[in-house]
């Protein structure tokens, strides 16, 4: 029986990865088990969360991340960050160590090759505290190396910590078929539109139309993964027609939502 939202442990709690000194260490979630919302936190190993099944959303360094199929969100350690899981989610984390690997010094979104998830799922069954002369140990180092060479992805919005920008984008969040106009932004922030588009470009170094189909793309990506039907996620961000919402994603990320899931459950 699944606890209820009341009750659910939170996965802040479940796992402390800074109180080992390995390089890299991994565990898995599955938010079937635990409350979705994860609180604000940091620690001091940087983290890399992966999405087995279903989706996650990050928000850190004033952006929000979601974690697609196949990819994996990184954070340097040190950085507060907060995530939502989907009710369906499995995820897997792998903790590293700072100077450990040669990673990113700031928030991405990684593309990650069947052999590096593989071995984070491999690491997740170790203990923490796995001798640094054992199979465990050459295991991390190995993933770590493999790592370091993914490719990036842009999976990510920008949110900026300007209160005018952030307004618009809680607002959005939670209401994404909000069709509203820039001018109609406008007026609501008390800015003239040119002001707000200048604005918009200098926080998040996107006009407000291309940031807003990055926010659909992020929750279509998001709502998809949960189990959703195309059609239901067409009409939750506000499209005229099931056709207009798949030529949107076609045109974004060169593929439909079907070919899309499909190649990333392939790879």
């Amino acid at each position: 029986m699944r606890p209820s939202p009341r009750s659910a442990v939170s996965a802040v709690s479940v796992f402390d990865p800074d109180l080992t000194d390995r390089p890299a260490v991994a565990s898995q979630l599955d938010f079937a088990d635990h409350a979705e919302e994860v609180p604000v936190h940091r620690h001091r190993k940087g983290q890399l969360i992966l999405a087995r099944r279903g989706a996650v959303t990050c928000t850190a360094d004033n952006d929000i991340w979601i974690v697609p199929p196949n990819c994996g969100v990184w954070i340097p350690g040190g950085m507060p960050h907060s995530a939502r899981a989907t009710t369906n989610a499995r995820l897997s984390y792998l903790f590293v160590e700072p100077a450990a690997a040669l990673l990113p010094d700031s928030c991405c979104t990684l593309s990650l090759s069947p052999l590096v998830r593989e071995m984070v799922d491999r690491l997740a069954q170790e203990p923490a505290d796995y001798p640094a002369d054992s199979h465990a140990a050459r295991l991390a180092r190995v993933t770590l190396d493999e790592l370091a060479g993914m490719p990036r992805e842009r999976f990510n919005l920008p949110i900026s910590g300007h209160p005018k920008i952030r307004m618009i984008a809680d607002a959005l969040t939670l209401d994404p078929a909000d069709r509203s106009t820039l001018g109609d932004w406008a007026k609501r922030v008390a800015m003239s539109e040119r002001s707000l588009a200048r604005l918009m470009i200098r926080e998040t170094g996107l006009t407000f139309g291309r940031w807003r189909q990055q926010l659909h793309l992020i929750v279509a990506l998001r709502t998809l993964a949960a189990g959703t039907a195309v059609q239901n996620v067409a009409a939750e961000l506000g499209y005229e027609s099931v056709n207009a919402f798949i030529a949107m994603f076609k045109k974004a990320l060169g593929s439909t939502p079907a070919q899309y899931f499909a190649q990333r459950r392939r790879g």
